[in-house]
């Protein structure tokens, strides 16, 4: 079978990390890491190229890693990663999944004490041996633990676009079969949840067991663990839970909106039901004069409510609000002009300037805002003032060249913040560019009051447009570091700074918790995707979903105002916007 250009740079990844392992001279390592970058930029058909031995002249590209790349994309293998690979079980490679775990911590646990799986090292742990190792102690230790708690975690727990994806494929095959009437996911997916732990499906149909039947036989479908006339649970390759349950088209409503939830909005629906006389549950009202219900909306309506929207049924408050007319007008991806915050290959991207501005346009948006990092982040091949100087001016010579009403780039920074509370550049260097996303990418450690006021000094800063992902967590991965929320949102009202929705779906930071909050003190939101692909600035389609939950409207949301608008509140004093 042919290798994709995944699978070509994924090949060169773990070669470099087989490599760091082993003491390997690190130019060498580094020129396999850059290989894989170049082999994911590459704008061409670089797989046909490997095949027929074109790469000449590709820079990054040195002649034995061209050779390489040929051997593994005519054959399907490279005997050099096979035999680096010999020496190492595939349970090996599931240590890099934890968070502070590098590849030469790794390769002392290996050596001293035979590591070569999670499992393994969770037991050294637990027996105190990893503590006692040169560079390692107790504190280690513990965080070590705690990194495998989360990705024990997480072998129940789905992020949301993995599960969307899930989703999305299974729902096709369900429309395809002549016996569904309607069919909808439900569950903690439908109302957005950054985690899921399984997916809800339901089917009105006439014949519910041909539909359990259908479902057990999904391609999808690794193991089936039940499976009746009305109910089947699968489970996918990844092991993914998937529940279907098939119920008339009258029961449709009724099942579509209890098995949303969430649990907390249900019992507060069923006992206003309960007011009106009724009981309610996943089949229908019972009782006395009963409303007519052919969609969920009738559910509500019947209750004296207006529609709820999936994303806000979590029983903070959006019952009292549909009872007195005063739900939002939530903000829809469609609303989007423009998004801030990605990545180019002049720091971690994968992509260049040119096919970060193509796909941007090809996406619909109005303006794009790059923002590669700073020089205090080596291990993102940050910036210094010199060629972020000199991407100013590439910013600056595509939009003569480019630009128009329409479409337009913004020069920008993701600048870290320093430990301090000051930023990695000067007011001077900051002051020359569009805007600047502010954010923490080291000493993370720090109590929540002095991180607190570490970042509130960096907002503080004039020419810091946004926070970027407020607490740093890596969802199922790395918790967030300590940080008081109402101050932030506060300083972020005092200063005008705007607080980003980091929607990459490892983060979705702020938390959607805090929004409403935020709304209220009149901080603005800038849906941003952290994109360091093309392909990633769709992730904005899961931030709108997310600022939903939040109960963000258009006007809450800065990217929802149109090139023209953008360019001129950018211009303002911050202090003015």
């Amino acid at each position: 079978m042919p290798v994709t250009r995944e699978q070509m740079a994924a090949v060169l990844e773990e070669i470099a990390l087989l490599l760091e392992i082993q003491g390997e001279n690190p130019f060498k390592v580094r020129a396999y890491r850059q290989g894989a970058e170049v082999v994911e930029s590459y704008d061409g058909d670089i797989v046909a190229l490997a095949v027929e031995n074109k790469l000449d002249g590709i820079k990054g590209l040195g002649e034995a890693l061209r050779d390489k790349l040929h051997e593994l994309a005519s054959t399907g293998e490279l005997g050099f990663h096979k035999k680096l690979r010999e020496s190492y079980p595939d349970s090996f490679f599931t240590l890099f999944q934890l968070d502070g775990l590098g590849p030469k911590k790794i390769a002392a646990l290996h050596k001293t004490l035979g590591v070569d799986s999670i499992p393994s090292l969770k037991a050294a742990c637990e027996a105190g041996s990893v503590a006692g190792l040169s560079g390692f102690g107790a504190k280690t230790q513990t965080k070590i633990l705690e990194a495998i708690g989360r990705i024990e975690q997480a072998a129940t727990a789905f992020r949301l676009d993995v599960a969307t994806l899930a989703a999305e494929e299974i729902l096709e095959e369900l429309r395809k079969h002549p016996d569904v009437l309607r069919v909808s996911s439900a569950g903690s997916l439908r109302r957005s949840k950054e985690v899921v732990g399984d997916l809800d499906f339901i089917v009105a149909t006439n014949d519910p067991a041909a539909l359990t039947k259908f479902f057990g036989a999904l391609p999808q479908a690794k193991e089936i663990i039940v499976q009746g006339d009305t109910k089947c649970s699968i489970r996918l390759e990844d092991g993914l839970q998937c529940d279907l349950r098939a119920v008339t088209n009258a029961q449709f409503p009724f099942a579509l909106q209890y098995f949303t939830g969430s649990k907390e909005h249900n019992v507060a629906i069923r006992s206003r039901a309960l007011k009106h006389g009724w009981s309610l549950n996943e089949y229908g009202f019972t009782g006395n004069d009963l409303p007519t219900v052919n969609e969920e909306g009738d559910i509500y309506k019947a209750l004296g409510l207006d529609f709820i929207p999936p994303a806000l049924r979590e029983n903070r408050g959006e019952i009292e609000a549909a009872d007195e007319g005063k739900l939002p007008r939530l903000v829809e991806w469609e609303n989007l002009r423009g998004t801030f915050h990605c990545h180019t290959t002049d720091s971690d991207g994968k992509n260049t300037l040119n096919a970060m501005a193509e796909a941007a346009q090809e996406l619909g948006l109005q303006y794009l805002g790059i923002s590669d990092h700073s020089k205090s982040s080596p291990q993102a091949n940050g910036l210094n003032e010199v060629r972020l100087a000199k991407q100013i001016d590439a910013v600056a010579a595509w939009n003569k060249e480019f630009g128009s009403a329409q479409f337009r780039l913004f020069a920008g920074s993701e600048v870290d913040i320093l430990k301090d509370g000051s930023l990695d550049f000067s007011d001077e260097m900051l002051s020359s560019l569009d805007w600047a996303v502010a954010s923490v990418h080291n000493a993370t450690s720090l109590d929540e009051d002095e991180m607190t006021k570490r970042i509130i000094r960096a907002m503080e800063n004039p020419y810091v447009t946004m926070l970027g992902h407020m607490t740093g967590r890596l969802l199922l991965r790395r918790d967030a570091y300590r940080v008081n929320h109402e101050k932030l949102i506060d300083a972020a009202a005092e200063t005008r700074t705007v607080i980003e929705l980091n929607c990459n779906p490892k983060r979705f930071d702020m938390d959607w918790r805090w929004w409403h909050r935020a709304r209220d003190k009149g901080v603005l939101c800038s849906i941003n995707p952290d994109a360091h692909s093309t392909g990633q600035l769709q992730y904005i389609r899961f931030g709108a979903d997310v600022a939903r939950k939040g109960w963000l409207r258009r006007e809450d949301v800065l990217n929802t105002k149109p090139l023209a608008e953008m360019a001129e509140w950018l211009k303002l004093p911050k202090a003015k916007r």
